[in-house]
């Protein structure tokens, strides 16, 4: 097994793993290596970021914020 030391990660990102491995009981090792497993095998980003919501009980109940912009044409000229 390969090992790897990722350096300036900002201690807010460190405190919520250690957070996040609580909550899934193991350790931030184990939690950041589940993490970049999923990453890995999900490349695309919105496609992770979906089934990642799906996981922790689905998008249904999101709010989404009303527009109050007005569209208009484009000003090709």
């Amino acid at each position: 097994m390969a090992s790897i030391v990722i350096r300036g990660l900002d201690q807010s990102v460190k405190d919520q793993l250690a957070a996040q491995a609580r909550e899934h009981g193991r350790s931030m090792e184990a939690e950041a290596r589940d993490i970049l497993t999923k990453a890995t095998q999900h490349p695309n980003v919105g496609l992770a970021l979906f089934r990642a919501a799906q996981e922790v009980g689905g998008i249904e109940d999101l709010p989404v914020p009303g527009r109050t912009d007005i569209a208009r044409a484009a000003d090709l000229g």
